[in-house]
């Protein structure tokens, strides 16, 4: 069986997706695309039949870059009012007393039936740590023996209609939603490394109409907000102070513009129109200015929202998102957050822009939840392994939690 996944993120500026295969252990990239949005703001779907053509051009690309059909997707859900609650369950272990994927879920249920939740929709269950009698801070008990396995959880919630807008919109496309996630999840998994495992971190992923805000601890996310400034206010600062069109505005700071002016040059120029249908020269330097005014911006709003967040010392930032790709972003940041700031780099051969670190995220996460269950699965037809999906319920949001739950 070839173990194919693939990740969609629907955002305001484009949507995304990535195609990726685990083989020997290791996740290699397929393909990607990137499209531009229509029809979505702040994360939002705004006009379904605008957002829809969108999305359906993107599943032809991809599926045309990897020769077959991508008809089947874990999909990033809007992370708007998401809440997150330590959820406890335990469970008493069968005669063998050895534990397996089996009684890991089990206790997982039992977990998330002691939460109720109205009005809102389950996104995923992170697991924090397993006991096993009366040894504590397990991270993986299969295999182990013991009369009792507990669990410590995080549930992760949000309003219903971020979840129903985008798999309403799937539906309709003929697109098979297999596992649901929100971009704050995917993020840490991109980047995951130890120091996550023992303190508190954060990221912030700066995105082109928002940008997102998370709090971890121990690898588990616990908070998270979203500011409603991205990467256009950038792009309006320059378009305002040059007087030139916004989507000039854009191509001029991806090609040209620094994120410290410092390392820019006074005595290289760009000539655009202005508004007014004149030719104008615009050096680097005060290009670079704006844009670096702008950034600081965004990332003392950033801080401003971390200290809100948590009083507790946050020992690991990591900045993330399409707009940490401009030249020289780490100078403006380490203004800001000093020189402990971590600039995120995908390291995957074939995204390196850090606009797709949450779609593969939230690829190594879904892995990470089927190593959990200890069942095989790839998303494409050939020697499918569908166990756990057809004997689901009929609802979509059904299908998807009978998958991760269901034998």
């Amino acid at each position: 069986m070839k173990h194919i996944y693939t990740s969609l993120d629907i955002g305001s500026d484009s949507i995304k997706i990535a195609v990726c295969e685990l083989y020997q252990n290791k996740l290699n990239l397929l393909a990607a695309t990137s499209c531009k949005s229509k029809g979505i703001k702040r994360g939002l779907i705004t006009d379904v039949d605008l957002a829809a053509a969108c999305i359906n051009k993107a599943f032809l690309d991809i599926s045309d870059m990897v020769g077959f059909k991508v008809d089947k997707v874990i999909a990033s859900v809007p992370s708007y009012l998401a809440e997150y609650n330590i959820i406890k369950g335990s469970i008493e272990i069968d005669t063998n007393n050895t534990i397996t994927s089996r009684e890991v879920m089990k206790s997982l249920e039992v977990a998330i039936s002691t939460k109720k939740i109205e009005g809102r929709e389950m996104v995923t269950v992170l697991p924090i740590d397993f006991k096993v009698n009366d040894e504590m801070s397990i991270k993986d008990p299969v295999g182990l023996r013991g009369s009792k396995l507990s669990t410590r959880a995080v549930v992760v919630t949000v309003p219903k209609k971020n979840v129903y807008s985008v798999l309403g919109l799937l539906e309709k496309l003929g697109i098979e939603v297999v596992d649901i996630s929100i971009n704050n999840i995917g993020d840490m998994y991109s980047f995951k490394n130890k120091n996550f495992e023992d303190k508190v971190s954060a990221i912030i992923n700066i995105g082109s109409d928002t940008t997102s805000i998370s709090i971890y601890n121990r690898s588990v996310i616990v908070k998270s907000t979203i500011l409603n400034s991205g990467g256009k206010r950038v792009d309006e600062a320059i378009a305002n102070y040059f007087n030139i069109d916004v989507g000039v505005a854009k191509k001029i700071k991806h090609k040209y513009a620094l994120a410290a002016k410092k390392h820019a040059r006074s005595n290289d120029f760009i000539e655009v129109m202005d508004n007014t249908g004149n030719n104008i020269k615009i050096n680097q330097y005060e290009l670079s200015e704006v844009v670096e005014n702008s950034i600081k911006d965004i990332l003392n709003l950033s801080k401003n929202e971390l200290n809100t967040l948590t009083s507790k010392r946050i020992d690991y930032i990591i900045i993330t998102g399409g707009m940490s790709n401009i030249a020289a972003f780490e100078y403006a940041s380490y203004d800001i957050f000093g020189e402990n700031i971590n600039i995120g780099s995908m390291k995957m051969v074939g995204v390196r822009n850090n606009k797709y670190s949450s779609v593969v995220g939230n690829i190594v996460y879904f892995i990470s939840k089927l190593k959990l269950k200890g069942q095989n699965y790839t998303m494409i037809d050939d020697g499918e392994d569908t166990k756990g999906i057809s004997d689901a319920p009929d609802s979509t949001l059904g299908k998807i939690f009978g998958y991760f739950f269901n034998d």
